[in-house]
Formats: structure tokens, sequence, C-alpha cells
């Protein structure tokens, strides 16, 4: 999500676009870009806990960011959203894909 673009307006269009594309409860797969630092990478997985996510990270070449992939069963398109806005309030430098 752009800085200029609404954030209501970006979830309202993510909830039609996920309802259009998927049935609902489905496997999910989160992206996240975070600054290398393991105190934030940790931050993001135990927001993802006890929900039997698969995640995956890994470092960019030079070692500034770190990717985090999380794979997980979630039951409709405003629980997603929600992840979405609980990784973003609570991971500083954390880029939503």
């Amino acid at each position: 999500m752009s800085e200029a673009q609404d954030p209501e307006e970006f979830y309202r269009k993510l909830k039609s676009q996920l309802l259009d594309t998927s049935t609902w409860p489905s496997i999910y797969l989160f992206k996240f870009i975070v600054p290398t630092d393991a105190h934030k990478i940790k931050s993001v997985e135990d927001i993802f806990d006890n929900l039997g996510a698969v995640i995956h990270t890994k470092q960019s070449k030079k070692g500034s960011y770190t990717s985090v992939s999380v794979n997980v069963r979630m039951k409709d398109p405003d629980a997603v959203i929600e992840k979405y806005k609980e990784v973003g309030q609570k991971v500083e430098g954390v880029i939503s894909l």
C-alpha cells in the first residue's frame, strides 16, 4: 500500500478481491518485508503464533531486510485484513506485500 493511498479504501478493495478469488476458509499467503532485526521478525512470527502457520524467512543479499512468508488458514477476508493491520501496528518499518 502506498503512503498516498487511503488505507480504508485499500482494505475495502482487498476484501472484494479476496471474496472474488477464494473460497473461505482458505489458506492465505502473507508476505512481509522487515528490516533485519531479530525482535521485529519475532514480532511478526508471534502475531501468527497458535494459528498453525508455516513461516519462512529469507534475508536479502546485503542482509538489510528479511522477507517473512506466512502460510496460514484464515476464516474469511476480514480475518486476513485484521492480521495485516495488526502487523502494521505492531512492527515498525514493515512492508506488507
